[in-house]
């Protein structure tokens, strides 16, 4: 008995027909003009990628990131796209200064729509090069940055109309070799916004995760690197510069702003970061016997000095880790202030 392939490929295809459909009238019932979006790490990499996607769409954007020299970059660069943009500087991790800067966002605009939580530090190296005090700067900054812009901006959050943003990360869904205390903090912001889409669901509010594999910003320069810098560094930047392991910053943002209209639970960005989620789902023994090879392959230095990225001597050839340079030119990346 033959199978009916004309008959399940035409099912496959009506399915993948009304999916798009319906995907395509859930962004436009959330339009996007003149909404209010408030973004975090909002002065370079991927959170100015996507204040520039937000406004293109017709959003007005409020900028938040700790150095006011990088916050104003890129404010100029967004009002020369002709955007209504403010930028305000704040450090995340501090309760204080975040209940602040909601308060002044809400009397630039008079109204909040989207809260998308960017703001992120990375670290590179072995566990033996980390100590307890990188593990809690990666959770106040990761986490409890996250917690804070979501506890003070909820209030200004409109029932049934608005939606929140947090950024995760691969290492949020499994545990990622040389980032262990970046990979523990994405771990407690996925736990945490899954667990908010819960609770807040019954307000309407809706809250997406989104976990990035690697993504083409640029942001290897204003990551820290410890144990065997150099080669630390070599590796981190080549492997967000290929095409098959990373992802274009600007595709990364059209996907984001479209699942924040959407109001999708769970985005998980690139192919192989899908492919990799997948078989952990199916068998994380297998991922973690696989991630443990990895790391034994990876530079094992005890050293515990930090070193910016763009301070790192470089091994790799230029051509290798061009797409990343050419992206920190392009998202704002090349200062030597924190975002």
């Amino acid at each position: 008995m033959s199978l009916p392939w004309k008959s399940i490929l035409g099912a496959l295809g009506l399915f993948a027909a009304a999916r798009t459909a319906t995907r395509r009238w859930q962004e436009s019932r959330y339009a996007l003009t003149d909404r209010v979006v408030l973004i975090t790490g909002g002065s370079r990499g991927l959170g100015l990628t996507l204040a520039r996607e937000y406004a293109r769409r017709g959003a007005k954007v409020i900028l938040v990131a700790r150095d006011a020299a990088t916050l104003d970059r890129a404010r100029e660069q967004l009002e020369a796209l002709g955007a209504a943009v403010v930028a305000l500087p704040c450090d995340v991790s501090d309760e204080t200064e975040v209940a602040r800067t909601l308060e002044l966002a809400m009397e630039s605009f008079g109204r909040l729509d989207i809260i998308v939580n960017d703001a992120g530090q990375i670290e590179v190296g072995p566990l033996q090069s980390m100590t307890v005090m990188d593990f809690e700067d990666a959770m106040d900054t990761n986490f409890w940055g996250v917690f804070n812009v979501v506890n003070a901006a909820l209030p200004y959050l409109r029932a049934n109309e608005g939606r929140i943003v947090n950024i995760s990360s691969i290492g949020g869904l499994l545990s990622v070799p040389h980032l262990l205390p970046y990979s523990v903090s994405k771990f407690a912001v996925t736990g945490f916004s899954l667990g908010l889409r819960i609770e807040l669901a019954r307000k309407g509010i809706l809250v997406t995760t989104v976990c990035p594999g690697l993504m083409r910003t640029g942001s290897p320069v204003n990551a820290q690197f410890k144990g065997d810098q150099a080669a630390e560094y070599a590796w981190f930047s080549v492997g967000d510069s290929l095409p098959l392991l990373s992802i274009r910053a600007e595709r990364a943002a059209r996907a984001i702003v479209r699942a924040s209209q959407r109001g999708d639970v769970l985005l998980v960005l690139g192919l192989m970061t899908k492919l990799v989620a997948l078989a952990n789902g199916l068998s994380p023994s297998l991922v973690v016997r696989a991630s443990s090879v990895a790391a034994s392959l990876l530079p094992q230095a005890e050293a515990t000095l930090a070193k910016r990225g763009g301070d790192v001597a470089r091994r790799a050839p230029a051509w290798l880790t061009a797409p990343t340079d050419l992206a920190a030119q392009q998202n704002n990346e090349l200062g030597r202030s924190a975002g």
